[in-house]
């Protein structure tokens, strides 16, 4: 079904907005724990079908610890049955801390006095991107402040010039963006430049709770915002992602807010979210807010496989704000795409800094809590039997929007995820990985090629795996 005009507006007239508090409220508050209706739930979605607000409500009333652990493990299994035990990896590059807004929870805002602006130039781009080829990174996200300088020109710039950017073999291969919204000729100017996913976070589902976190700017319409990613859709940019920043209002509310988010898209577009982001609140540059909404560990992980059960086919991407440590638990639990050797101070992966904590703040968004290596964390899942992935093939040949929901929802993705992950696995052992990578590499490699139980894929795999060894690249499904 496409979008229906007598019912939104487009440009000259904000459009309706869609989350309803009551709606919303309703559902939390008439939902206790009934063992046999999460259990029933669970059911529903390991058939793989999205949830609707009502049966997700269930889910986040669960508070015996059994139930909990029913939830994660069907969470784990519906994650296996869409996507294998492939982990996509990437990285973010910020291009400019620039910022109109003033977001009490956020150090790019515009009051935050401390805070060192910059804007890459093309030079400082190039540097950029080529030391993170050298580290053998295929796939970024290119993150803006919301200032007049960072307009749909410049974004398509920037995307334009990092893929054209070589160095040795590599190359990048997908270039998301997170940046404000746009009207829907911006949308246009942006998807020409042949831009991956768009990312833009509503950060709380509740109006009343942004209203007093943010403060002016553009941003502060909260209608706006939400509705952006259908002025996307109008412009032909049917791949984009949304999330919610967990610790500004209460986490349940934006589980079912991402939910309905969800629903929309679905209904109007026939198109749900590429992706869904849940990042939590750390420590920023002058934080300007109190804690009484932020988010436990355990409540987190019981948050992301509930999210996972509730949109079976989305993927879920869990950045380097947590731990290592809570990052390897909660992998299992639904996540499918993770960054690594993560930076947040602008022109910082192609020079070494040796800042103190409060610079890096003054100099970043927010902390990083995982300063692994792209290597490492490719060491420490190979060790957990994950299959590191690069992969960019679906985007490359028209897997998206609609087409990617065919695949995805019944669960076919797999069908090209795991060879896929496997022939970029290949190539980031061949290119760049040290002796002791290589040998986990190959084993895990063979292990899921036998794992396929399909002679036909095995022979086509191993035949591409020969042409990368004699120098071939860039080879997919």
């Amino acid at each position: 079904m496409k979008f229906n005009p007598e019912k939104y507006k487009i440009d000259d007239e904000p459009l309706k907005p869609f989350i309803d508090i009551d709606e919303i409220e309703t559902c939390l508050n008439e939902n206790k724990e009934d063992k046999g209706r999460i259990r029933e739930v669970i059911g529903k979605s390991l058939e793989k079908n999205r949830l609707s607000l009502q049966e997700t409500a269930a889910l986040l009333h669960a508070h015996s610890p059994d139930v909990i652990e029913e939830i994660k493990q069907g969470a784990a299994s519906l994650k296996n049955k869409v996507y294998g035990n492939r982990i996509v990896l990437f990285a973010p590059l910020y291009i400019g801390n620039k910022c109109s807004n003033n977001c009490v929870y956020c150090g790019f805002r515009a009051s935050n006095k401390n805070a060192e602006r910059k804007t890459l130039s093309d030079h400082e781009i190039i540097q950029e991107v080529e030391a993170l080829e050298e580290n053998g990174q295929k796939r970024l996200i290119l993150v803006f402040g919301e200032h007049a300088q960072y307009n749909p020109e410049f974004i398509a710039h920037t995307v334009r010039l990092v893929y054209k950017i070589k160095k040795g073999t590599g190359e990048i291969r997908r270039v998301n963006i997170n940046a404000a919204p746009l009207d829907i000729e911006g949308f246009k100017t942006v998807k020409e430049a042949g831009i991956g996913t768009y990312q833009v976070f509503q950060e709380t589902y509740h109006p009343e709770a942004y209203k007093t976190y943010h403060l002016r700017g553009k941003k502060a319409d909260f209608n706006y915002r939400l509705t952006s990613l259908d002025r996307a859709q109008e412009a032909g940019l049917d791949d984009v992602g949304i999330g919610a920043l967990f610790g500004l209002y209460d986490w349940k509310f934006e589980v079912l807010g991402l939910v309905r988010h969800t629903n929309h898209l679905e209904a109007c577009y026939n198109v749900g979210p590429h992706t869904i982001s849940f990042p939590r609140i750390k420590d920023a540059s002058m934080l300007g807010m109190g804690s009484k909404y932020f988010v436990s560990d355990d409540d987190f992980a019981k948050m992301v496989a509930i999210i996972r059960l509730a949109v079976p086919y989305t993927g879920m991407i869990l950045t380097a704000r947590e731990p290592k440590e809570l990052r390897n638990e909660i992998i299992q639990y639904g996540v499918s795409q993770i960054d690594g050797g993560t930076k947040l101070e602008l022109g910082s992966y192609a020079r070494e800094t040796s800042l103190n904590e409060e610079q890096n703040l003054n100099r970043g968004q927010f902390r990083i809590n995982d300063s692994r290596s792209l290597n490492e964390i490719i060491d420490e899942l190979l060790d957990h039997d994950m299959l590191p992935s690069f992969c960019t093939a679906c985007y490359r040949l028209g897997r998206t929007g609609e087409h990617f929901m065919e695949f995805s929802v019944p669960g076919f993705i797999k069908r090209y995820c795991t060879p896929n992950a496997i022939l970029t696995l290949a190539e980031y052992l061949l290119d760049y990985a040290p002796e002791k990578t290589k040998e986990k590499g190959w084993r895990v490699i063979e292990k899921n090629i036998t794992a396929l139980n399909d002679d036909k894929t095995a022979i086509k795999i191993r035949e591409k795996l020969e042409l990368m060894k004699s120098g071939t690249r860039d080879l997919y499904f």
